[in-house]
């Protein structure tokens, strides 16, 4: 059962991102590609194709956040699920900090997952490869060399803290 798990069906506690105003700007670049594709079109000056693409590409970079009914990360009995991560088991996660970070003039929320074994072993489905038009989105983790997973969790339909709880509970009743 474990092996079928994939990112639509992995039940549990899950999150999405946020549906909010603070999203306008992908809609707002997403018009601007169409405007200045169709200025290229019309006109057939190709000097519109450098906004053009520009706008487009950060649209494209962007998408993953107008997907507020894909679960992004979340929890069930095998562990912690991350969108385009996978599945991390519970008895190989070390601990999960949530972690404030000060930039410029705001405070960002980062969960951060320390793991105790190798990542090869930690994970129970690995979604790290994805189709070819979702290879160069946004992705909702990053990684580092010491073994630990970084998740920013301000874009999330949940409070941080609610988020770290969550987590912070089921991991303790799941891996004893």
């Amino acid at each position: 059962m474990i092996a079928t798990l994939d990112e639509g069906n992995v039940g549990g506690y899950s999150v999405t991102y946020e549906r909010d105003e603070s999203y306008f700007p992908v809609y707002i670049t997403a018009a601007l590609a169409a405007i200045f594709l169709t200025a290229t079109w019309i006109t057939g000056a190709l000097y519109w194709l450098l906004p053009a693409a520009a706008a487009a590409a950060f649209t494209y970079y962007n998408m993953p956040l107008l997907e507020t009914g894909r679960p992004t990360i979340g929890a069930n009995q095998y562990g912690i699920f991350i969108q385009a991560f996978g599945l991390i088991r519970w008895r190989a996660i070390e601990r999960i900090d949530l972690v404030e970070i000060a930039e410029r003039a705001m405070t960002v929320h980062e969960l951060q997952i320390v793991l105790n074994v190798p990542l090869s072993s930690a994970l129970v489905a690995d979604w790290r490869k994805q189709p070819f038009h979702r290879r160069f989105m946004r992705l909702p983790w990053r990684m580092n060399h010491s073994n630990m997973v970084r998740i920013d969790i301000e874009p999330f339909d949940q409070p941080p803290d609610a988020i770290h709880r969550t987590f912070l509970r089921m991991w303790r009743y799941y891996r004893s």
